[in-house]
């Protein structure tokens, strides 16, 4: 696939990736549309793009990792696998029903697809740098990609696990971070500042690279950079903006974990360019 071509359909991918998060967080009447908003292009490229996964082989023991650290937004991760082919589309209108295999967290035991069960903020870089340092021990070729939120990064945890993974030189390890600086009691800035992040993750010794978490050139670029890099763990910084594609929700902490109404879901959808 030529370059136009490949961002033309991650970007397709991005926009249906977005619909059908709107749709199983309507259909539920419960979940987290804004955060799960501001990674879909990051998921997008993930699963579309750059990781070496089988659907029909959740298990394969050389698949590359993927650890949904900011568990709450976990719709972005459920729809993506949908897509990919882990489980049937029309799961994705269980979200959070009883019985579904697609609970308000992501639980290993339960979906496809879902390398370890997420949701207590703060944990994933220390599993993700478990699962980092087991590959390497093993000698496979595989890398685990950890995505945080930037208010989780307040959690003293993330910063253990960053010292252990410098000191091991994990460099399959990629923790992504969706900076829209925004959490649950308002902007980051307000609540914990957490500024300056690239400094901060160099002085840890991580590679640091930061992006347009929406410029599908950007992410493909930053995701080709990475793979040069040894010895070292890797951190890329994607500036976001929670919400992002439904203009009524973009930059508003409201939408952290509120569901849209039949009016607003309808409006949501057609500015995705999805169907109502």
């Amino acid at each position: 696939m030529k370059n136009a071509e490949k961002i033309k359909f991650l970007k397709e991918k991005a926009r249906e990736l977005r619909t059908n998060i709107i749709t199983m967080i309507f259909e539920a009447q419960s979940g987290h549309p804004g955060g799960s908003l501001s990674a879909a292009d990051i998921v997008t490229v993930l699963y579309f793009n750059e990781l070496k996964v089988r659907p029909s082989e959740p298990k394969w023991k050389d698949r590359d990792r993927v650890i949904l650290s900011k568990g709450h937004a976990c719709p972005v991760i459920y729809a993506a696998l949908a897509m990919k082919g882990f489980y049937p589309m029309d799961v994705i209108y269980t979200l959070r029903k009883m019985g579904s295999i697609l609970q308000g967290h992501p639980c290993m035991k339960k979906t496809p697809g879902i390398d370890i069960t997420t949701g207590s903020l703060g944990h994933g870089l220390s599993v993700g740098a478990g699962m980092a340092f087991g590959a390497k021990f093993d000698n496979l070729d595989s890398r685990v990609f950890v995505i945080l939120g930037d208010g989780e990064i307040q959690e003293g945890m993330v910063w253990e696990a960053a010292m252990l993974a410098s000191k091991y030189k994990l460099d399959n390890l990629i923790a992504i971070i969706d900076n829209n600086n925004l959490q649950i009691d308002g902007t980051c800035s307000e609540v914990m500042p957490i500024e300056p992040l690239d400094q901060k993750w160099e002085a840890f010794g991580w590679e640091v690279f930061t992006i347009d978490g929406h410029c599908i050139e950007e992410i493909l670029n930053v995701f080709e950079k990475i793979k040069k890099v040894q010895e070292k763990p890797i951190c890329i910084i994607a500036k976001t903006v929670k919400g992002k594609g439904v203009s009524y929700m973009e930059d508003e902490c409201n939408w952290h974990g509120m569901c849209p109404n039949q009016e607003q879901y309808e409006t949501a959808e057609r500015e995705l360019g999805g169907e109502v």
